[in-house]
Formats: C-alpha cells, sequence, structure tokens
C-alpha cells in the first residue's frame, strides 16, 4: 500500500488536533485530499474498514445491557425519530425539487423515501468515539445513545435485508443456540488471561463467531459482531477485553473514515447539494429533543443524547449503494451522501466539542423542570440522613457497608453501577442505589448534605476513584475521602490528591490475615510498631 495512505491521514488528523477538533474530521478531510490526488479506495483499504466497524460493533455489544433496548426512551425515541425524520426529510427534498434541483428533477417518490430513510439514521461510529473521548459510555445520555444506534442499526438491517431480495437461510433459526453456548465463550474469558490471547480471543469472537457465522446464514455479519458482544456483556471480564482490543479498533477505523472521502471524487454541483441536505440536521436534532423531553429526561441528558445523534449515519452510505444496485439512485446520489455524511461529521464534532458551553446557554431558555416527575435515571439522589457513602458495592464496598452498619451503627447509603447488583442488594434490606460515579451526571444529581462525613471509593478502577475524588472536591465536599488501591504507586497519588486515607487491598489483607492465624494460636494482640526505616 502507498505510503500517502498513511501519511495524509496523519497528517490531517494532526492538523485537527491543532485546531482543536477530532482527528476523525482530519481523517474525513485526508480520504478527501487522497481522492483530489488521484488516489482510489484500495480492497486492503476497504478490508481495514470493515474489520474496525466489525469491532467497533462488538466492543459496544461488551458494554451494552440487552435490557437497555427494552427502555422507551430508546426504543421509542429511536421508532419515532426514524419515522418522523424520514417524513420530514421526504418534504425537505420535494421542496429542493421544486426550487429545480437538478439532481431530484426525475426523482419519483421512491428515490426520495429512500434517500430520507438513510439520512435517518444516526452515526454508530462517530458517536460511540465522541463518547469514547469523553469516557461518557456509561452515563445515562451515553447508554440512552448507544441504545437508539443500535435500535437503528436493527432497522437498516431489516431493511437491508428485505430490499435485497435475499432472505436468509433457514439455517439462521439455528443461531438461537448461541444463547446456550454463551456461558462457555464467558467461562473462557477470565482463563486466557490478559496480553496477546485476550485480544486474539476477541478477534475470534468478533470476527468468526460473529461476523462470519451471520454472513453464512445469510444475515448481516456486523450485526452478528454486536449480538456476540451482547452475550458477553455480563461477565466481568469484559470490560478489560474491551479495552485489549481499543486500540487496535481505532487503528482500523482511521480507514473507516478514509474511505468514506474515497468514495468519489466531489463536484461543485454535489457539494452544493450535501451543503443543502445539512439544513435538515436542525429538524432531525429537533426530533430527538422533542422525544428526549418527552420521557421526562434532564434537559442536559436530552441535550447531550441529542447531539451525539445529530449526524448522518455510515448507515445512510450502505442504504444508498443498496438502492444505487436496484436503480432507486443514481450513482451521482451515492457521491452526494458520501459528502452530506462527511460534512456531518464536522458539524457533530463541533457540537461535541462545545456541548457544555452550548448546554449552558440552553438552559437559560428551556422551561424549568420538576424533579419528582423526571425519569427515574435522571431523579436527583438524595441522601436522607446518611453519615456515610459506599461508591462501589463490590466484595470491599459490600464488607464496609456491612461493617459501618453492624458494628458502628452508621446510616450508609451504597452506590452501584450494575443493575443486578442493585436489585440484589435492594432485595435484601440495603439502602443502595443504581449510578456510576465516572459519569459526571452522578455528581450533578447527587445532593451532597451536612449530614455526610464520609465518602468511601470502592471502585476496582483506580481512575474511577480519582475522578470521584476530583468531584468531590470540585464540590468543596468538607467532610472525609477514604479510597481503596490494588498497588503502592496509587496509594501517593491519592494521598498528594487529598484523600484522607488510604487502603491497600492486598498488605491490609495480608496483615489481617496474619492477625487471624496469630490469635488463633493464642499470641493475642501484636504491639504497635513505629515505622520501619
Amino acid at each position: 500500500m502507498d505510503a500517502a495512505y498513511f501519511i495524509v491521514p496523519f497528517v490531517g488528523g494532526l492538523a485537527a488536533m491543532l485546531v482543536r477538533l477530532p482527528p476523525l474530521v482530519g481523517f474525513l478531510a485526508a480520504g478527501f485530499v487522497l481522492n483530489a490526488m488521484g488516489y482510489e479506495k484500495t480492497d486492503a483499504l476497504q478490508t481495514i474498514s470493515d474489520l474496525g466497524v466489525t469491532l467497533l460493533l462488538f466492543t459496544i455489544g461488551l458494554k451494552l445491557n440487552v435490557r437497555t433496548l427494552f427502555r422507551r426512551e430508546v426504543w421509542g425515541s429511536a421508532t419515532s425519530n426514524v419515522i418522523a425524520s424520514t417524513l420530514a426529510l421526504i418534504g425537505f427534498l420535494s421542496l429542493m425539487k421544486l426550487a429545480g434541483i437538478a439532481l431530484l428533477a426525475d426523482a419519483g417518490w421512491t428515490t426520495m423515501a429512500v434517500l430520507a430513510f438513510a439520512f435517518s439514521f444516526s452515526s454508530t461510529v462517530f458517536a460511540v468515539k465522541a463518547l469514547e473521548e469523553r469516557s461518557e459510555m456509561r452515563s445515562l445520555y451515553g447508554r440512552t445513545t448507544i441504545g437508539v444506534l443500535v435500535m437503528q442499526d436493527i432497522f437498516a438491517v431489516v431493511f437491508i435485508t428485505a430490499s435485497s431480495g435475499h432472505w436468509p437461510s433457514p439455517w439462521a433459526f439455528a443461531l438461537v443456540l448461541l444463547i446456550p453456548a454463551a456461558p462457555l465463550m464467558r467461562a473462557l474469558l477470565p482463563r486466557i488471561g490478559h496480553g496477546e490471547m485476550q485480544i486474539l480471543y476477541g478477534v475470534v469472537l468478533a470476527l468468526v463467531v460473529g461476523y462470519t457465522l451471520f454472513e453464512q446464514v445469510g444475515l448481516k455479519g456486523d450485526l452478528g459482531a454486536l449480538i456476540i458482544g451482547m452475550l458477553l456483556a455480563s461477565h466481568p471480564s469484559a470490560g478489560g477485553l474491551s479495552k485489549s482490543l481499543f486500540e487496535m479498533k481505532e487503528l482500523f477505523l482511521v480507514g473507516f473514515f478514509v474511505t468514506i472521502g474515497l468514495e468519489a471524487l466531489p463536484t461543485w454541483s454535489s457539494f452544493g447539494i450535501a451543503a443543502l441536505l445539512l439544513l435538515a440536521l436542525p429538524l432531525k436534532g429537533l426530533f430527538f429533543m422533542i422525544a428526549f423531553d418527552g420521557l421526562r429526561l434532564r434537559h442536559r441528558t436530552a441535550l447531550l443524547t441529542t447531539f451525539s445523534l445529530t449526524n448522518y449515519s455510515e448507515f445512510g452510505l450502505i442504504v444508498a449503494a443498496l438502492a444505487a444496485t436496484h436503480g432507486w439512485l443514481t450513482d451521482d446520489w451515492l457521491v452526494v451522501v458520501s459528502l452530506a455524511v462527511a460534512m456531518s461529521f464536522i458539524i457533530a464534532a463541533l457540537l461535541n466539542t462545545f456541548s457544555p458551553q452550548l448546554y449552558e446557554k440552553a438552559v437559560k431558555v428551556l422551561p424549568p423542570q420538576d424533579p419528582s416527575k423526571l425519569h427515574d435515571g435522571d431523579k436527583p439522589i438524595e441522601l436522607g440522613d446518611a453519615r456515610a457513602v459506599v461508591v462501589g458495592m463490590g466484595r470491599v464496598g459490600h464488607g464496609a457497608y456491612d461493617r459501618l452498619v453492624e458494628q458502628y451503627g452508621v446510616t450508609v447509603l451504597g452506590v452501584e453501577s450494575d443493575e443486578d447488583k442493585v436489585r440484589n442488594f435492594r432485595d435484601t434490606g440495603y439502602n443502595v442505589v443504581e449510578a456510576d460515579a465516572t459519569d459526571p451526571d452522578f455528581w450533578d444529581k447527587l445532593l451532597l448534605t451536612d449530614t455526610v462525613e464520609v465518602v468511601m471509593l470502592a471502585m476496582p478502577d483506580h481512575s474511577g476513584n480519582i475522578f470521584a475524588m476530583e468531584q468531590l472536591h470540585h464540590r468543596e465536599f468538607l467532610g472525609k475521602i477514604a479510597a481503596i488501591v490494588k498497588y503502592s504507586e496509587e496509594m501517593v497519588t491519592l494521598r498528594e490528591a487529598g484523600v484522607d486515607a488510604v487502603f491497600h487491598i492486598y498488605d491490609e489483607a495480608g496483615v489481617e490475615f496474619a492477625d487471624k492465624a496469630a490469635e488463633s494460636i493464642g499470641l493475642g494482640i501484636p504491639p504497635v510498631s513505629g515505622p520501619t526505616a
């Protein structure tokens, strides 16, 4: 492969970073620059692009709770927006036809309906990258965004399957056997450890068990990768697998963005039509905002989700290409759709980059909301008379909660992000709320009171504890902060950052273990010794 395929995207990404835009904007521009230089899309580049999208969907599945898809804010907003956006875009295209746009002169209702449907989708690739860059995949708005995108992907797959005329093989029904096979796939996750075996296992699952298996029975391979990821999502090691594949996925996705620019060389006419189509983006965003507001999401949640979804999708390219093979669209439209998708990414990048500032301006004109009527996941978190808050109800957090309640009589509130764990804790009488402390939304909703004397950060991820501590300092929390660490060097970081008490889970557990053993043979309580040299 020519060196230009590597150098131009690197320069484009670097240039985008220098002007404070996401690198993907530079990768898109690099595709158009390569096209203008006479380069064409190669089989190797297309393969890299396909691998990136497949691994992306697989990693989305690893983080997706399937129950998310059945929530009203997901299926309701996804369905209503596809319908509303399609109808509105048909009207918009009709106005363009009346205005004398040559490319629409001979367009019938079929052409306009297919185009409108293609533009009704939002980009999974763009939204996920934007969420990952801000570490907000697990926030309520992040989970809602991903859920809506997955629903849209399912709609697109159904359309592609139906319009292609090639129905799935009867063997497709055998794919239900993946459900009983899922425990075996999950059981292997902790056994393969980390490093190259973990990465290879993820690639095998995504590309062989997911993509290839689904393609063999006439279903879209990308959908297979997503479903396999979802089947593994409940395992604790799924997050580690996703992190292992992160860099590989990111590198391959560069190829995806470059291929968009290499689809075809734009003309001034196609560029102008694509620019006109961008005028319909505010309508799309408005429909999302209305849907989320109707579902009683906070203005911040609704607005940030809307920003993530206000773009055109790579699936639009697939739908348009399929429509062209059936004669519903001319090849000229493929260039327009490619340009419109690329340009929408640039607008979306700006929206997401400046989303905090835009929210601050919007909240001044948006109507006030009654907190008691908000969506359950968006209501303020009241601490009541809790004197201690335990963030992370894993083994350590669970033990700390019990100790504070049983031995010290302290009222405690537990915070846990795992929905199943929260349900189990509540069923057994624990005072636990479902929330993710690595989500800035959580700290915006948490109503800290003067009764809270200590916050215990018991999350296994050091970066999560650091983030939570920073949020507490930012909100001028006056109580004490305690945190756990796995490694000695993390103790120094936390203490320098202002944590009052740090607990090394391995060292402290070893000390207590030795004390218990000594006590059992009558050695008594060991004397307190001073620090060693």
